[in-house]
């Protein structure tokens, strides 16, 4: 169910290539990008007086893991990040709605390598991307609820170039916005 003064976000333009009707906020793609990008919106929000009640991101992800199908919304309910070398405490996201979930990894990398990505599974996740730890941070500091809802587009490894991903993107997001419609109202 969507609350009136829900935000939604995507990282990147063309993962919003599908929304253009729907109010939306599209941040950046990497972390400082998600993070600040967020951050001045909730604060300018509420400071005109209209504060967010919950944020929902939708966008992209490249599968690190097996157990994920590559044309199935996924839900994320825990973050790391990949690219420090000491370790980041894990973040939760809000109430699980989709039995399929995933632990996603955040770096300020396109992974597309097969060692990047045999590494980064390692850390127990399933999904890779640039910003869902930043979101769930700049969410928690803030208050306010936060769900994530991402679809596969690509299996971070060796084969993937960014003209692939390029191509992707909008078949993606045409997925998320059927879904938007059609299933989140419902769950």
């Amino acid at each position: 169910m969507r609350k009136s003064n829900e935000l939604l976000v995507f990282a990147h333009v063309d993962e919003a290539s599908a929304f253009q009707d729907v109010p939306h906020l599209v941040t950046g793609v990497g972390k400082i990008n998600a993070a600040a990008g967020l951050a001045y919106h909730l604060h300018e929000a509420a400071a005109r007086g209209h504060a967010i009640s919950r944020v929902t991101v939708f966008g992209t992800a490249g599968i690190v893991a097996h157990g994920h199908d590559i044309d199935t919304i996924v839900q994320v309910t825990r973050a790391v990040q990949h690219d420090f070398s000491l370790p980041t405490p894990a973040l939760t996201a809000g109430k699980q709605i989709l039995d399929s979930t995933a632990t996603i990894a955040t770096g300020d990398v396109f992974v597309k390598s097969d060692r990047e990505r045999e590494r980064i599974a390692k850390l127990g996740a399933t999904l890779v991307d640039m910003e869902s730890y930043a979101y769930l941070q700049t969410a928690a500091i803030f208050g306010v609820p936060i769900r994530i809802f991402k679809v596969p587009s690509d299996f971070a490894d060796d084969t993937l170039t960014d003209a692939d991903w390029d191509e992707i993107v909008f078949l993606k997001s045409q997925q998320l916005r059927y879904f938007y419609d059609e299933v989140l109202p419902f769950l």
